[in-house]
């Protein structure tokens, strides 16, 4: 990686990452601020305020926004998370200004037209009863709110439909106004580019950027515990999950391979138990999500109304099993996917400005792949056995939905697993 970085007087972090090889560029804002910041009589407001930025600036209206990136064969697009909202385009080597003018304009510009925020509410509304209608994605927000219940990290990222509902125009500009400072931004690219072009636009874009936005957020206090919801479903839904660990604990790294050998392929030991061997289920993996102050890993199911009574006493036995022992083979595979993974970012720009970008919010510095890679394989099986162990001596947090009758109780699934 060909890394450079600096800092615009106002705060702003400019990451360039070159690659010659390529004809594209991938660029975007990653600001430090998502559905963790948000009180709960605004809860979405991150997510809908992603969603209005495209709808109208100063100099543009949402049409000629979309027609201006799309005019050179480019995209952009937005996302929201827990603790980031992104803003992000890919467009040819020649067109970086273009997309780098339009990602500063729906920053510092926009309008929030009344009329736009009614439609957009209603599509944010809709997209709200979309993931309420796919199980495998409502058991996400089960499980989260029963990790972290009564606190922002526990509440929905798309937010609750009454209250985006009702969201007034107010709250948005108040809460841009809050947390979009230059300090909380970083500018990240990378592909075929000049870093000092990029410097210069960023400073054209983003230089009279206010340098607030430094409030912050609600510590998070995991309580885990139980929830099921009974619905009339093809398959019983499962996440069964504890408290983990934050970025740059010692410990993030051998949880990292934890993961992977558990439930990160179809050489995995859940994969190979309760999918190859007895069937009991089509998708089954298990995750690791960190954040600053925490963090939550856990497994997912989706299986059978009788066959979820076969299925929880053997995931049990296998998180049991992996505190005791791994074998030399398992540790290699699961070192060598998260190497390759980590190669196989490189060939793309857009995850290597995902990259240099999380790095930079996280860290405050990007994180030579050289190093990572040492990390990896400094992992060996005593440091996984002693990650699983920190990791499962906390209190499960248990997610069901779907027919649900054949789940055991919650009592008896946390004695399985007790350390």
């Amino acid at each position: 990686m060909n890394v450079e970085s600096r800092t615009l007087p106002n705060g702003v972090r400019v990451i360039t990452d070159r690659m010659d090889s390529v004809e594209t560029v991938s660029l975007g804002a990653w600001v430090s601020v998502g559905t963790r910041y948000e009180r709960s009589d605004i809860n979405g407001v991150s997510h809908l305020l992603e969603h209005m930025a495209f709808k109208g600036t100063k100099r543009r209206n949402a049409r000629a926004i979309a027609e201006e990136i799309e005019a050179v064969g480019g995209s952009v697009n937005a996302y929201t998370s827990r603790e980031l909202t992104v803003y992000y385009a890919t467009v040819l080597k020649s067109d970086e200004a273009v997309a780098i003018d339009i990602i500063g304009d729906i920053l510092q510009n926009s309008v929030f037209d009344e009329g736009e925020l009614a439609r957009e509410r209603a599509v944010v509304l809709q997209e709200i009863g979309q993931a309420n209608d796919t199980p495998d994605d409502i058991i996400f927000d089960m499980f989260q709110a029963r990790a972290f219940p009564d606190q922002p990290m526990g509440r929905p990222v798309l937010g609750e439909a009454d209250i985006i509902g009702a969201m007034p125009r107010h709250a948005l500009i108040e809460y841009m106004s809050e947390h979009y400072g230059a300090k909380k931004l970083v500018l990240a690219a990378s592909g075929n580019l000049d870093p000092e072009r990029i410097a210069d636009l960023a400073e054209t874009n983003f230089g009279k950027l206010r340098a607030n936005g430094v409030s912050g957020y609600e510590a998070a206090r995991y309580q885990g515990g139980d929830v099921r919801a009974s619905r009339d479903l093809e398959q019983v839904h499962i996440v069964l999950g504890f408290e983990a660990f934050r970025y740059g604990d010692p410990d993030y790294y051998a949880l990292s391979v934890l993961s992977t050998l558990l439930g990160g392929g179809m050489s995995s030991r859940l994969f190979q138990e309760i999918r190859e061997k007895r069937g009991l289920a089509y998708s089954i993996y298990s995750f690791f999500s960190p954040f600053v102050d925490t963090g939550m890993f856990g497994v997912y199911a989706g299986t059978g109304e009788k066959e979820v009574a076969e299925l929880i006493p053997v995931l049990c036995d296998e998180i049991c099993k992996v505190m005791n022992g791994i074998a030399e083979d398992e540790m290699n595979r699961a070192r060598a996917q998260m190497r390759a993974g980590l190669l196989m970012g490189l060939e793309s720009t857009s995850s290597r400005a995902e990259q240099i970008a999380r790095h930079t919010a996280l860290f405050g510095r990007v994180i030579p792949i050289e190093e990572l890679r040492a990390r990896i394989d400094a992992v060996d099986a005593e440091a996984v056995r002693r990650a699983a162990r920190r990791v499962f001596a906390s209190r499960p947090t248990f997610a069901a939905l779907g027919p649900i009758g054949h789940v055991e109780p919650f009592e008896r699934i946390a004695q399985r697993i007790s350390v």
